[in-house]
């Protein structure tokens, strides 16, 4: 009994193809988790689309996946000085983002990252004049830059690249390549046409491995079904059951990543009300599980266990079996499956 990931295969692997079509020279991004599938997993399917370039997270990552992959990996997360060191060959490329950095790297093959509207890391205009001498004692792979998802001010994504682009020509430095992330199809499009000299490449991992969500579906299996009564009492806390129905023990609990859930930015007065309602039903115990049981997601009786959960599934509603399996609602970045299953 576990909690499975079905991955409908073919589906999944039309829309990898898919994407690939629509960002020439795209970069597949395997971190974390690898999106929920896991880096082997993920390795596998970028060499199946042909990619020269993968891009990782860590220095860590990289250690793991290079041999899974035998293209070249790209490091996302910029160099530091004094960082640990971790033994990688030579196909690795670090991304830097400041001077310094680029300094410390002698001879290895880089990616400048600069700073986007993001204001998370990057080299700023003012460094670009020191960035001549720097880049002559590495192997400059190109310049990168890493774009909001939002832009609640109305701003246009590909003119802040452009912006950016500007920049460096008016520095004189190489244009050959310009990584870029979170960009539309068109928008792209847009920016090789504007800069037929340079090769765009896009990196891409949430739209290429999630970007079809009816491709994936976690499920967790019934273990155990216990009827009771009003005010019986149960689970580790001994609270009493508020009505009749059934207490279901299901596959998936903490180690699985369920019952976590990262910070969500909220636009707009229904999601605010609705976030506020759902920490009001947390104060008294009253929590809405993943898990979905003849068409309604159910609470959870008490807060998940380690690997298993207890749903409270009231009296009216179809008496789960042991053996049969709910559709969970799971973020796949913070999950980890017991089996996946192709089909």
């Amino acid at each position: 009994m576990a909690l499975t990931l079905y991955v409908d295969t073919a589906r999944w692997r039309a829309h990898h193809k898919h994407v690939q079509e629509q960002f020439p020279g795209l970069v597949p991004v395997c971190k974390g988790n690898g999106y929920g599938f896991g880096h082997e997993r993920l390795a596998e399917e970028a060499t199946r689309l042909g990619a020269d370039l993968l891009a990782v997270g860590t220095t860590y990552e990289a250690a793991r996946i290079k041999d899974f992959f035998s293209g070249d990996l790209l490091v996302l997360t910029p160099y530091r000085r004094g960082e640990e060191p971790v033994p990688l060959p030579d196909r690795v490329v670090r991304s830097v983002s400041s001077v310094d950095g680029v300094y410390g790297l002698v001879g290895a093959r880089v990616v400048i990252e600069v700073m986007s509207s993001m204001k998370r890391h990057g080299v700023l205009e003012q460094d670009l004049p020191q960035l001549h001498a720097a880049i002559e004692n590495v192997r400059l792979e190109g310049f990168a830059i890493h774009l909001p998802l939002d832009r609640t001010d109305g701003s246009d994504a590909v003119e802040e690249v452009i912006a950016w682009m500007d920049r460096l020509r008016a520095a004189r430095l190489p244009l050959h390549t310009m990584f870029v992330s979170h960009l539309k199809a068109e928008e792209l499009q847009r920016l090789q046409q504007q800069f037929p000299q340079t090769r765009f490449r896009a990196r891409i991992g949430t739209r290429l491995w999630l970007g079809d969500h009816e491709a994936t579906e976690y499920r967790g299996a019934v273990l155990d079904v216990t009827r009771v009564s009003k005010g019986d009492r149960f689970g580790y806390r001994q609270q009493k059951a508020a009505s009749d129905g059934f207490l279901v023990v299901v596959a998936g609990g903490t180690s699985h990543g369920v019952g976590l859930e990262a910070p969500k930015a909220m636009h707009g007065v229904m999601p605010r009300a609705k976030g506020v309602a759902r920490a009001g039903l947390a104060t008294v115990n009253r929590n809405l599980s993943p898990f979905v049981w003849a068409g309604k997601q159910r609470w959870f009786a008490e807060p998940p266990h380690m690997q298993v959960s207890i749903l409270f599934i009231p009296a009216d509603a179809p008496e789960p079996k042991v053996g049969d399996e709910l559709v969970a609602h799971l973020r796949h970045t913070t999950t980890q499956y017991d089996r996946l299953v192709d089909r």
